[in-house]
């Protein structure tokens, strides 16, 4: 068992950043798979990127890519999300997701635990 709890989000104009938390209960942080997905007014949850176990591998949604950055520091039982050139698309709440095992799915019926969501508005 894992709980989450995102932090970080907020208000920003666009061409701002933003840099999410997400703190993971539990002595077994490391076992899991970390991801970040999002999900706008209207639409599915969509897929953000996601991080290995050891932190050396990430992989993102092309939308995203050369904008965030997904890290982790195991000691602290934490992954983040920097966030950088946010534009008005990128408006939505933001989850973090633990999945057990080693393989970085990006569906989110994949993911076991979930946060309670942070809410990330870019104004344009």
């Amino acid at each position: 068992q894992v709980q989450l709890v995102e932090s970080g989000g907020g208000l920003v104009q666009a061409g701002g950043s933003l840099r999410l938390s997400c703190a993971a209960s539990g002595r077994t942080f490391s076992s899991y798979t970390m991801g970040w997905f999002r999900q706008a007014p209207g639409k599915e949850r969509e897929f953000v990127a996601t991080i290995s176990r050891s932190g050396g591998s990430t992989y993102y949604v092309d939308s995203v890519k050369g904008r965030f950055t997904i890290s982790r520091d195991n000691a602290k039982n934490t992954v983040y999300l920097q966030m950088n050139s946010l534009k008005s698309e990128d408006t939505a709440v933001y989850y973090c997701a633990a999945r057990s095992g080693s393989y970085a799915y990006t569906a989110p019926d994949k993911y076991n635990y979930w946060g309670q969501g942070t809410q990330v508005t870019v104004s344009s």
